[in-house]
Protein backbone atom coordinates (compact mmCIF):
# COMPACT_ATOMS: atom_id res chain seq x y z
CA UNK A 1 0.00 0.00 0.00
CA UNK A 2 1.52 3.52 -0.96
CA UNK A 3 2.77 5.06 2.25
CA UNK A 4 2.18 8.71 0.45
CA UNK A 5 -2.05 8.81 1.61
CA UNK A 6 -3.11 12.19 2.96
CA UNK A 7 -4.62 11.58 6.42
CA UNK A 8 -8.22 12.97 4.62
CA UNK A 9 -7.90 10.16 2.00
CA UNK A 10 -7.35 7.50 4.37
CA UNK A 11 -10.00 8.56 6.37
CA UNK A 12 -12.46 8.72 3.67
CA UNK A 13 -10.79 5.30 2.46
CA UNK A 14 -11.73 3.73 5.97
CA UNK A 15 -15.28 5.16 5.55
CA UNK A 16 -15.78 3.06 2.61
CA UNK A 17 -14.22 0.10 3.50
CA UNK A 18 -16.14 0.40 7.30
CA UNK A 19 -19.44 1.03 4.96
CA UNK A 20 -18.55 -1.93 2.70
CA UNK A 21 -18.69 -3.78 5.81
CA UNK A 22 -21.87 -2.37 7.59
CA UNK A 23 -23.59 -3.24 4.17
CA UNK A 24 -22.84 -6.68 4.33
CA UNK A 25 -23.76 -6.92 8.50
CA UNK A 26 -27.14 -5.40 7.92
CA UNK A 27 -28.15 -7.76 5.68
CA UNK A 28 -27.47 -10.57 7.89
CA UNK A 29 -29.82 -8.58 10.56
CA UNK A 30 -32.63 -6.57 8.37
CA UNK A 31 -34.29 -9.81 6.61
CA UNK A 32 -35.03 -11.14 9.46
CA UNK A 33 -37.81 -8.85 10.49
CA UNK A 34 -39.65 -8.66 6.93
CA UNK A 35 -39.55 -12.20 6.33
CA UNK A 36 -42.95 -13.30 7.76
CA UNK A 37 -44.50 -10.49 5.55
CA UNK A 38 -42.45 -12.00 2.35
CA UNK A 39 -43.42 -15.35 3.01
CA UNK A 40 -47.40 -14.33 2.98
CA UNK A 41 -46.85 -12.12 -0.25
CA UNK A 42 -44.83 -14.87 -2.05
CA UNK A 43 -46.77 -17.57 -0.60
CA UNK A 44 -43.79 -19.54 0.14
CA UNK A 45 -43.84 -20.96 4.08
CA UNK A 46 -42.26 -24.29 2.62
CA UNK A 47 -39.01 -22.12 1.75
CA UNK A 48 -38.81 -20.22 4.83
CA UNK A 49 -35.35 -20.95 6.12
CA UNK A 50 -34.03 -21.00 2.93
CA UNK A 51 -34.37 -17.09 2.45
CA UNK A 52 -31.12 -17.03 4.86
CA UNK A 53 -29.41 -20.39 4.56
CA UNK A 54 -29.00 -19.62 1.21
CA UNK A 55 -27.10 -16.21 1.76
CA UNK A 56 -25.09 -18.02 4.59
CA UNK A 57 -24.03 -21.26 2.39
CA UNK A 58 -23.23 -19.06 -0.47
CA UNK A 59 -20.99 -15.99 1.71
CA UNK A 60 -19.45 -18.83 4.04
CA UNK A 61 -18.57 -20.91 1.03
CA UNK A 62 -16.97 -17.60 -0.89
CA UNK A 63 -15.47 -16.39 1.89
CA UNK A 64 -11.90 -17.82 1.75
CA UNK A 65 -12.12 -18.18 -2.09
CA UNK A 66 -12.36 -14.40 -1.84
CA UNK A 67 -9.89 -13.88 0.74
CA UNK A 68 -6.85 -15.65 -1.42
CA UNK A 69 -7.98 -13.48 -4.42
CA UNK A 70 -7.61 -10.39 -2.50
CA UNK A 71 -4.32 -11.31 -1.67
CA UNK A 72 -3.34 -12.07 -5.13
CA UNK A 73 -4.71 -8.96 -6.89
CA UNK A 74 -5.41 -6.43 -4.15
CA UNK A 75 -7.80 -5.79 -1.90
CA UNK A 76 -8.75 -2.66 -3.59
CA UNK A 77 -10.38 -4.82 -6.41
CA UNK A 78 -11.98 -7.20 -4.38
CA UNK A 79 -14.01 -4.37 -2.21
CA UNK A 80 -15.13 -2.61 -5.80
CA UNK A 81 -16.29 -6.12 -7.03
CA UNK A 82 -17.95 -6.89 -3.78
CA UNK A 83 -19.85 -3.69 -3.19
CA UNK A 84 -20.90 -3.65 -7.02
CA UNK A 85 -21.98 -7.12 -7.23
CA UNK A 86 -23.73 -6.94 -3.61
CA UNK A 87 -25.88 -4.18 -4.56
CA UNK A 88 -26.54 -5.39 -8.25
CA UNK A 89 -27.64 -8.88 -6.16
CA UNK A 90 -30.13 -6.81 -3.32
CA UNK A 91 -31.77 -5.10 -6.49
CA UNK A 92 -32.69 -8.30 -7.66
CA UNK A 93 -33.84 -9.37 -4.52
CA UNK A 94 -36.21 -6.21 -4.07
CA UNK A 95 -37.15 -7.27 -7.43
CA UNK A 96 -38.04 -11.18 -7.04
CA UNK A 97 -41.41 -12.22 -7.93
CA UNK A 98 -41.57 -15.79 -5.81
CA UNK A 99 -39.43 -17.77 -3.67
CA UNK A 100 -37.36 -19.45 -5.59
CA UNK A 101 -36.12 -16.38 -7.37
CA UNK A 102 -35.44 -14.98 -3.89
CA UNK A 103 -33.53 -17.53 -2.88
CA UNK A 104 -31.93 -17.90 -5.88
CA UNK A 105 -30.91 -13.74 -5.59
CA UNK A 106 -30.24 -14.31 -1.70
CA UNK A 107 -27.60 -17.27 -3.06
CA UNK A 108 -26.14 -14.34 -5.46
CA UNK A 109 -25.42 -11.75 -2.36
CA UNK A 110 -24.03 -14.03 -0.23
CA UNK A 111 -21.39 -14.66 -2.75
CA UNK A 112 -20.45 -10.84 -3.09
CA UNK A 113 -21.26 -10.79 0.74
CA UNK A 114 -18.22 -13.20 1.62
CA UNK A 115 -16.00 -11.50 -0.76
CA UNK A 116 -16.67 -8.23 1.38
CA UNK A 117 -16.25 -9.95 4.69
CA UNK A 118 -13.05 -11.47 3.69
CA UNK A 119 -11.51 -8.45 2.34
CA UNK A 120 -12.61 -5.76 5.22
CA UNK A 121 -10.16 -6.80 7.98
CA UNK A 122 -7.50 -7.23 5.24
CA UNK A 123 -8.26 -3.83 3.73
CA UNK A 124 -7.59 -2.05 7.56
CA UNK A 125 -4.82 -4.01 7.85
CA UNK A 126 -2.99 -2.28 4.24
CA UNK A 127 -3.79 1.02 5.46
CA UNK A 128 -2.44 1.30 8.90
CA UNK A 129 0.36 0.77 10.98
CA UNK A 130 0.00 -2.33 13.47
CA UNK A 131 -0.53 0.18 16.56
CA UNK A 132 -3.65 2.04 14.83
CA UNK A 133 -4.89 -0.81 12.91
CA UNK A 134 -5.44 -2.74 16.28
CA UNK A 135 -7.53 0.57 17.31
CA UNK A 136 -9.26 1.01 13.99
CA UNK A 137 -10.02 -3.11 14.11
CA UNK A 138 -11.72 -2.45 17.50
CA UNK A 139 -13.97 -0.07 16.78
CA UNK A 140 -14.68 -2.06 13.09
CA UNK A 141 -15.64 -4.62 15.48
CA UNK A 142 -18.47 -2.29 17.04
CA UNK A 143 -20.35 -2.31 13.41
CA UNK A 144 -21.19 -6.15 13.71
CA UNK A 145 -23.25 -5.02 16.77
CA UNK A 146 -24.46 -1.85 15.41
CA UNK A 147 -25.88 -3.45 12.69
CA UNK A 148 -27.40 -6.29 15.14
CA UNK A 149 -29.20 -3.46 16.56
CA UNK A 150 -30.18 -1.20 13.69
CA UNK A 151 -31.12 -4.37 11.06
CA UNK A 152 -34.13 -5.07 12.63
CA UNK A 153 -35.69 -1.67 13.52
CA UNK A 154 -34.84 -0.42 10.35
CA UNK A 155 -36.55 -3.45 8.63
CA UNK A 156 -39.58 -3.54 10.59
CA UNK A 157 -40.02 0.20 9.81
CA UNK A 158 -39.34 -0.06 6.10
CA UNK A 159 -41.93 -3.24 6.06
CA UNK A 160 -44.92 -1.71 7.71
CA UNK A 161 -44.12 2.01 6.19
CA UNK A 162 -42.52 1.45 2.34
CA UNK A 163 -42.91 -2.48 1.18
CA UNK A 164 -40.64 -5.44 2.55
CA UNK A 165 -38.54 -4.73 -0.82
CA UNK A 166 -37.08 -1.61 0.28
CA UNK A 167 -35.05 -3.97 3.06
CA UNK A 168 -32.97 -4.93 0.06
CA UNK A 169 -33.17 -1.78 -2.03
CA UNK A 170 -31.90 0.66 1.28
CA UNK A 171 -28.46 -1.26 0.39
CA UNK A 172 -28.25 0.26 -3.18
CA UNK A 173 -27.98 4.08 -1.98
CA UNK A 174 -25.48 2.75 1.10
CA UNK A 175 -23.67 0.38 -1.40
CA UNK A 176 -23.02 3.71 -3.57
CA UNK A 177 -21.33 5.93 -1.27
CA UNK A 178 -19.06 2.83 -0.08
CA UNK A 179 -18.17 2.85 -3.73
CA UNK A 180 -17.26 6.00 -4.33
CA UNK A 181 -15.35 5.92 -1.04
CA UNK A 182 -13.27 2.88 -1.51
CA UNK A 183 -12.97 3.78 -6.10
CA UNK A 184 -11.21 7.09 -4.95
CA UNK A 185 -9.72 6.82 -2.06
CA UNK A 186 -8.41 3.33 -1.57
CA UNK A 187 -5.18 2.92 -3.61
CA UNK A 188 -4.68 0.31 -5.51
CA UNK A 189 -1.26 -2.02 -5.36
CA UNK A 190 0.88 -3.69 -8.39
CA UNK A 191 0.56 -7.34 -8.48
CA UNK A 192 2.50 -9.75 -10.36
CA UNK A 193 -0.59 -12.49 -10.61
CA UNK A 194 -2.51 -13.56 -12.66
CA UNK A 195 -5.35 -15.46 -13.76
CA UNK A 196 -3.21 -18.77 -13.83
CA UNK A 197 -2.25 -18.41 -10.31
CA UNK A 198 -6.03 -18.71 -9.43
CA UNK A 199 -6.47 -22.61 -7.27
CA UNK A 200 -9.48 -23.31 -9.48
CA UNK A 201 -9.42 -27.05 -8.69
CA UNK A 202 -9.48 -25.60 -4.36
CA UNK A 203 -12.37 -23.92 -5.45
CA UNK A 204 -14.68 -26.16 -6.94
CA UNK A 205 -13.62 -28.85 -3.99
CA UNK A 206 -13.73 -26.33 -1.48
CA UNK A 207 -16.94 -25.55 -2.23
CA UNK A 208 -18.11 -29.14 -2.70
CA UNK A 209 -17.20 -29.73 0.49
CA UNK A 210 -18.87 -27.08 2.25
CA UNK A 211 -22.30 -26.67 0.40
CA UNK A 212 -22.99 -29.98 1.74
CA UNK A 213 -21.82 -29.34 5.15
CA UNK A 214 -23.89 -26.49 5.51
CA UNK A 215 -26.81 -27.74 4.13
CA UNK A 216 -26.86 -31.07 6.04
CA UNK A 217 -26.24 -29.21 9.46
CA UNK A 218 -29.26 -26.88 8.49
CA UNK A 219 -31.72 -28.87 7.56
CA UNK A 220 -31.54 -30.50 11.25
CA UNK A 221 -33.83 -28.17 11.79
CA UNK A 222 -36.66 -30.66 10.40
CA UNK A 223 -34.71 -34.12 9.81
CA UNK A 224 -32.99 -35.84 12.69
CA UNK A 225 -29.25 -36.38 12.62
CA UNK A 226 -29.41 -39.83 12.03
CA UNK A 227 -31.48 -39.38 8.45
CA UNK A 228 -30.15 -40.46 4.93
CA UNK A 229 -30.57 -36.60 3.90
CA UNK A 230 -27.70 -35.39 6.78
CA UNK A 231 -25.63 -38.87 6.69
CA UNK A 232 -25.47 -38.45 3.19
CA UNK A 233 -24.23 -34.80 3.07
CA UNK A 234 -22.13 -35.18 5.57
CA UNK A 235 -20.10 -38.19 4.43
CA UNK A 236 -19.90 -36.51 0.92
CA UNK A 237 -18.76 -33.23 2.76
CA UNK A 238 -16.06 -35.14 4.27
CA UNK A 239 -14.89 -36.97 1.19
CA UNK A 240 -14.62 -33.60 -0.66
CA UNK A 241 -12.74 -31.96 2.45
CA UNK A 242 -10.23 -34.96 2.35
CA UNK A 243 -10.13 -34.55 -1.48
CA UNK A 244 -9.57 -30.43 -0.77
CA UNK A 245 -7.10 -31.11 1.48
CA UNK A 246 -4.95 -33.32 -0.50
CA UNK A 247 -5.17 -30.91 -3.68
CA UNK A 248 -4.15 -28.18 -1.50
CA UNK A 249 -0.97 -29.85 -0.41
CA UNK A 250 0.16 -29.22 -4.21
CA UNK A 251 -0.76 -26.38 -4.91
CA UNK A 252 1.59 -22.92 -4.86
CA UNK A 253 -1.10 -20.63 -4.14
CA UNK A 254 -3.78 -22.30 -2.14
CA UNK A 255 -6.63 -21.29 -0.98
CA UNK A 256 -5.87 -22.41 2.52
CA UNK A 257 -2.24 -22.95 3.18
CA UNK A 258 -2.60 -25.85 5.25
CA UNK A 259 0.64 -25.12 6.70
CA UNK A 260 -0.02 -21.93 8.21
CA UNK A 261 -1.93 -24.62 10.70
CA UNK A 262 1.72 -24.79 12.16
CA UNK A 263 1.58 -21.07 13.41
CA UNK A 264 0.84 -21.17 16.54
CA UNK A 265 -0.60 -18.20 17.01
CA UNK A 266 -2.83 -18.82 13.69
CA UNK A 267 -3.62 -22.03 14.84
CA UNK A 268 -5.23 -20.58 18.55
CA UNK A 269 -7.03 -17.79 16.74
CA UNK A 270 -8.92 -19.66 14.63
CA UNK A 271 -9.93 -22.22 17.15
CA UNK A 272 -10.77 -19.99 19.76
CA UNK A 273 -13.13 -18.38 16.80
CA UNK A 274 -14.52 -21.60 16.07
CA UNK A 275 -15.71 -22.52 19.79
CA UNK A 276 -16.44 -18.70 20.70
CA UNK A 277 -18.82 -18.86 17.47
CA UNK A 278 -20.14 -22.00 18.34
CA UNK A 279 -21.24 -20.50 21.91
CA UNK A 280 -22.39 -17.27 20.86
CA UNK A 281 -25.24 -18.51 19.36
CA UNK A 282 -26.93 -19.57 22.59
CA UNK A 283 -26.99 -16.39 23.33
CA UNK A 284 -28.14 -14.37 20.12
CA UNK A 285 -30.78 -17.19 19.36
CA UNK A 286 -33.04 -17.87 22.53
CA UNK A 287 -32.80 -14.44 24.24
CA UNK A 288 -35.83 -13.80 22.33
CA UNK A 289 -36.93 -17.03 24.29
CA UNK A 290 -35.89 -15.98 27.70
CA UNK A 291 -37.78 -12.79 27.72
CA UNK A 292 -41.13 -13.66 26.10
CA UNK A 293 -41.47 -17.73 27.27
CA UNK A 294 -39.44 -17.85 30.22
CA UNK A 295 -40.31 -14.21 32.08
CA UNK A 296 -43.15 -13.61 30.01
CA UNK A 297 -42.31 -9.79 28.90
CA UNK A 298 -43.76 -9.32 25.73
CA UNK A 299 -41.67 -7.79 22.94
CA UNK A 300 -42.44 -6.50 19.33
CA UNK A 301 -39.08 -6.13 18.44
CA UNK A 302 -35.80 -8.75 18.08
CA UNK A 303 -33.96 -6.54 17.87
CA UNK A 304 -34.36 -4.70 21.01
CA UNK A 305 -33.96 -8.00 22.81
CA UNK A 306 -30.32 -8.37 22.47
CA UNK A 307 -29.66 -4.63 22.11
CA UNK A 308 -27.81 -4.80 25.65
CA UNK A 309 -25.58 -7.67 24.60
CA UNK A 310 -24.53 -5.64 21.64
CA UNK A 311 -24.14 -2.46 23.84
CA UNK A 312 -21.37 -4.76 25.37
CA UNK A 313 -19.97 -6.08 22.58
CA UNK A 314 -19.49 -2.54 21.14
CA UNK A 315 -17.66 -1.86 24.30
CA UNK A 316 -15.67 -4.63 24.66
CA UNK A 317 -14.62 -4.37 21.16
CA UNK A 318 -13.33 -0.66 21.21
CA UNK A 319 -11.49 -1.23 24.59
CA UNK A 320 -9.76 -4.04 23.23
CA UNK A 321 -8.59 -2.32 20.41
CA UNK A 322 -7.35 0.02 22.79
CA UNK A 323 -5.46 -1.91 24.75
CA UNK A 324 -3.96 -4.96 22.77
CA UNK A 325 -1.61 -2.33 22.33
CA UNK A 326 -0.41 -1.21 25.22
CA UNK A 327 -0.24 -4.24 27.01
CA UNK A 328 2.30 -7.21 26.13
CA UNK A 329 1.19 -10.22 27.55
CA UNK A 330 -2.47 -9.28 25.10
CA UNK A 331 -3.03 -12.77 25.35
CA UNK A 332 -4.42 -12.51 28.58
CA UNK A 333 -7.19 -10.21 27.65
CA UNK A 334 -8.55 -12.76 25.69
CA UNK A 335 -8.59 -15.56 28.30
CA UNK A 336 -10.25 -13.08 30.77
CA UNK A 337 -12.71 -11.87 27.81
CA UNK A 338 -13.50 -15.01 27.38
CA UNK A 339 -14.23 -16.05 30.92
CA UNK A 340 -16.56 -13.14 31.60
CA UNK A 341 -18.23 -14.35 28.42
CA UNK A 342 -18.71 -17.97 29.98
CA UNK A 343 -20.30 -16.00 33.17
CA UNK A 344 -22.61 -14.24 31.60
CA UNK A 345 -24.17 -17.96 29.53
CA UNK A 346 -23.56 -19.22 33.17
CA UNK A 347 -26.04 -17.08 34.69
CA UNK A 348 -28.63 -16.60 31.39
CA UNK A 349 -28.69 -20.34 31.82
CA UNK A 350 -29.62 -19.68 36.03
CA UNK A 351 -32.93 -17.50 34.61
CA UNK A 352 -36.17 -18.80 36.19
CA UNK A 353 -39.81 -17.49 35.51
CA UNK A 354 -38.87 -15.03 39.16
CA UNK A 355 -35.91 -13.09 37.56
CA UNK A 356 -35.74 -9.92 37.15
CA UNK A 357 -35.44 -8.29 34.12
CA UNK A 358 -32.48 -6.15 34.79
CA UNK A 359 -30.38 -9.47 35.84
CA UNK A 360 -30.81 -10.64 32.07
CA UNK A 361 -29.66 -7.38 30.60
CA UNK A 362 -26.76 -7.36 33.09
CA UNK A 363 -26.08 -11.46 32.07
CA UNK A 364 -26.26 -10.01 27.97
CA UNK A 365 -23.68 -7.42 28.84
CA UNK A 366 -21.02 -9.75 30.05
CA UNK A 367 -21.81 -11.86 26.90
CA UNK A 368 -21.72 -8.98 24.41
CA UNK A 369 -18.42 -7.42 26.39
CA UNK A 370 -16.14 -11.10 26.42
CA UNK A 371 -17.72 -11.44 22.74
CA UNK A 372 -16.45 -7.90 21.90
CA UNK A 373 -12.93 -8.56 23.00
CA UNK A 374 -12.17 -11.53 20.69
CA UNK A 375 -13.07 -9.56 17.36
CA UNK A 376 -10.23 -7.54 17.25
CA UNK A 377 -8.12 -9.17 19.47
CA UNK A 378 -7.62 -12.74 17.58
CA UNK A 379 -7.33 -10.75 14.14
CA UNK A 380 -4.90 -8.49 14.61
CA UNK A 381 -2.51 -11.52 16.48
CA UNK A 382 -3.31 -13.76 13.37
CA UNK A 383 -2.22 -10.81 11.02
CA UNK A 384 0.87 -9.88 13.18
CA UNK A 385 2.02 -13.84 13.04
CA UNK A 386 2.33 -14.26 9.19
CA UNK A 387 3.94 -12.71 6.35
CA UNK A 388 1.90 -9.54 4.33
CA UNK A 389 1.08 -12.07 1.34
CA UNK A 390 -1.28 -13.78 3.71
CA UNK A 391 -2.71 -10.94 4.99
CA UNK A 392 -6.28 -12.21 3.26
CA UNK A 393 -6.25 -15.66 4.03
CA UNK A 394 -5.74 -15.50 7.76
CA UNK A 395 -8.59 -12.65 7.73
CA UNK A 396 -10.92 -14.62 5.91
CA UNK A 397 -10.05 -17.86 7.83
CA UNK A 398 -11.23 -16.33 10.84
CA UNK A 399 -14.90 -15.52 9.27
CA UNK A 400 -15.16 -18.97 7.52
CA UNK A 401 -14.71 -20.36 11.51
CA UNK A 402 -16.73 -18.21 13.25
CA UNK A 403 -19.48 -18.81 10.01
CA UNK A 404 -18.64 -22.65 10.26
CA UNK A 405 -19.06 -22.70 14.48
CA UNK A 406 -22.37 -20.65 14.67
CA UNK A 407 -23.66 -22.90 12.17
CA UNK A 408 -22.67 -26.36 13.93
CA UNK A 409 -23.96 -24.47 17.17
CA UNK A 410 -27.32 -23.62 16.08
CA UNK A 411 -28.07 -27.19 14.59
CA UNK A 412 -26.74 -29.30 17.59
CA UNK A 413 -28.49 -26.19 20.23
CA UNK A 414 -31.68 -26.38 18.08
CA UNK A 415 -31.58 -30.64 18.35
CA UNK A 416 -31.22 -29.58 21.92
CA UNK A 417 -34.53 -27.82 22.30
CA UNK A 418 -36.78 -29.31 19.97
CA UNK A 419 -35.78 -32.93 21.45
CA UNK A 420 -36.48 -32.00 25.33
CA UNK A 421 -38.80 -29.12 25.29
CA UNK A 422 -41.82 -30.48 24.36
CA UNK A 423 -41.23 -33.67 26.76
CA UNK A 424 -40.59 -31.02 29.73
CA UNK A 425 -43.78 -29.83 28.70
CA UNK A 426 -45.72 -32.75 28.67
CA UNK A 427 -44.19 -33.76 32.51
CA UNK A 428 -44.89 -30.41 33.69
CA UNK A 429 -48.61 -30.05 32.52
CA UNK A 430 -49.17 -33.95 33.49
CA UNK A 431 -48.01 -32.97 37.01
CA UNK A 432 -51.26 -30.45 37.45
CA UNK A 433 -53.19 -33.68 36.99
CA UNK A 434 -55.56 -31.12 34.90
CA UNK A 435 -59.19 -32.35 33.22
CA UNK A 436 -58.68 -33.87 30.02
CA UNK A 437 -60.52 -31.60 28.41
CA UNK A 438 -58.65 -28.07 28.70
CA UNK A 439 -55.27 -30.24 28.17
CA UNK A 440 -56.37 -31.42 24.23
CA UNK A 441 -56.73 -27.91 23.26
CA UNK A 442 -53.04 -27.47 24.21
CA UNK A 443 -50.33 -27.92 21.09
CA UNK A 444 -47.30 -28.61 23.11
CA UNK A 445 -46.35 -31.54 21.82
CA UNK A 446 -45.50 -30.08 18.00
CA UNK A 447 -45.53 -25.97 18.60
CA UNK A 448 -44.16 -25.23 22.31
CA UNK A 449 -43.70 -21.65 21.30
CA UNK A 450 -47.23 -21.19 20.03
CA UNK A 451 -48.21 -20.82 23.72
CA UNK A 452 -46.27 -17.93 24.06
CA UNK A 453 -48.34 -15.83 21.17
CA UNK A 454 -51.13 -13.78 22.65
CA UNK A 455 -53.31 -14.97 20.11
CA UNK A 456 -53.14 -18.25 21.04
CA UNK A 457 -53.22 -17.74 24.84
CA UNK A 458 -56.29 -15.56 24.05
CA UNK A 459 -58.00 -18.39 22.14
CA UNK A 460 -56.87 -20.92 25.15
CA UNK A 461 -58.19 -18.59 27.79
CA UNK A 462 -61.84 -17.95 25.42
CA UNK A 463 -62.15 -21.61 25.52
CA UNK A 464 -62.07 -21.83 29.15
CA UNK A 465 -65.10 -20.98 31.50
CA UNK A 466 -64.75 -17.79 33.80
CA UNK A 467 -64.22 -20.43 36.90
CA UNK A 468 -61.19 -22.05 35.04
CA UNK A 469 -59.22 -19.53 34.10
CA UNK A 470 -56.55 -19.51 37.39
CA UNK A 471 -55.64 -23.21 35.46
CA UNK A 472 -54.56 -20.84 32.63
CA UNK A 473 -52.07 -19.80 34.61
CA UNK A 474 -51.01 -22.40 36.20
CA UNK A 475 -50.46 -24.09 32.59
CA UNK A 476 -48.39 -20.80 31.23
CA UNK A 477 -46.13 -21.04 34.48
CA UNK A 478 -45.58 -24.59 34.28
CA UNK A 479 -44.74 -24.27 30.00
CA UNK A 480 -42.54 -21.25 30.98
CA UNK A 481 -41.07 -23.23 34.05
CA UNK A 482 -40.25 -26.35 31.47
CA UNK A 483 -38.78 -23.80 28.82
CA UNK A 484 -36.05 -22.14 31.79
CA UNK A 485 -34.96 -25.96 32.11
CA UNK A 486 -34.50 -26.36 28.57
CA UNK A 487 -32.49 -23.19 28.33
CA UNK A 488 -30.81 -24.06 31.41
CA UNK A 489 -28.98 -26.86 29.48
CA UNK A 490 -28.42 -25.37 25.85
CA UNK A 491 -26.90 -22.24 27.82
CA UNK A 492 -24.78 -25.13 30.28
CA UNK A 493 -23.59 -26.59 27.01
CA UNK A 494 -22.56 -22.89 25.31
CA UNK A 495 -20.57 -21.95 28.52
CA UNK A 496 -18.64 -25.29 28.58
CA UNK A 497 -18.08 -24.86 24.48
CA UNK A 498 -16.57 -21.47 25.56
CA UNK A 499 -14.64 -23.19 28.30
CA UNK A 500 -13.17 -24.90 25.39
CA UNK A 501 -11.87 -21.65 23.70
CA UNK A 502 -10.40 -20.39 27.11
CA UNK A 503 -8.20 -23.47 27.09
CA UNK A 504 -7.55 -22.89 23.87
CA UNK A 505 -6.36 -18.92 24.47
CA UNK A 506 -4.08 -19.69 26.83
CA UNK A 507 -1.57 -21.10 24.15
CA UNK A 508 -1.64 -17.79 22.07
CA UNK A 509 1.82 -17.04 21.34
CA UNK A 510 1.76 -13.60 21.42
CA UNK A 511 3.48 -11.56 18.45
CA UNK A 512 4.15 -8.13 18.80
CA UNK A 513 1.58 -5.70 17.64
CA UNK A 514 3.02 -2.62 18.67
CA UNK A 515 6.16 -0.57 19.37
CA UNK A 516 7.55 -1.44 15.82
CA UNK A 517 8.01 0.85 12.93
CA UNK A 518 6.47 -0.98 9.76
CA UNK A 519 9.81 -2.45 8.41
CA UNK A 520 10.55 -3.99 11.87
CA UNK A 521 6.69 -5.47 12.08
CA UNK A 522 7.77 -6.88 8.46
CA UNK A 523 10.78 -8.27 9.47
CA UNK A 524 8.63 -9.88 12.47
CA UNK A 525 6.15 -11.18 10.05
CA UNK A 526 8.78 -12.49 7.73
CA UNK A 527 10.91 -14.35 10.42
CA UNK A 528 7.00 -16.01 10.93
CA UNK A 529 6.82 -16.84 8.02
CA UNK A 530 10.86 -18.28 7.66
CA UNK A 531 10.06 -20.41 10.76
CA UNK A 532 6.90 -21.85 10.08
CA UNK A 533 5.96 -21.66 6.43
CA UNK A 534 3.54 -23.51 4.25
CA UNK A 535 5.27 -26.77 2.51
CA UNK A 536 4.22 -25.99 -0.99
CA UNK A 537 4.86 -28.19 -3.50
CA UNK A 538 4.72 -31.79 -3.90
Amino acid sequence: MPAEMSRNAKILATLGIALAMFLAALDQTIVGTALPRIVAELQGLDYYAWVATSYLVASTTMTPISGKLGDLFGRRSALLVGIVGFVLASALCGQAQDMTELIAFRGVQGLFGGVLFSNVFASVADLFDPKTRARVQGIFGGIFGIASVVGPVVGGYLTDNLTWRWVFYVNVPVGIIALAAVFFFLPSVAHKASWRDIDFLGAVTLAATLVPLLVGLSITRDHDWSSPEVLGLLAFSAIMGLIFFLIEQREKHAIVPFGLWKNRTFAVSMITSFFVAFGMFGAILYVPLIYQGILGIAATNSGLLITPMMVGLIGGSILTGQIITRVDRYRLVGTVAMIVMMSGLWLLGQVTVDTKEIEVVRDLVLVGAGLGATFPLYINASQAAVARQYLGVVSSQIQFWRNIGGTIGVAIFGAVLSHDLPKKIQENIAALNLPSAIVSNLSTSTSPQAIFDPAKIAALRASVPPALQPVIDQILVAVRAALASTIHEVFLYATVIVGVAVVASVFLREVPIRGHTPREQQEVRDAEAREEAPAFGA
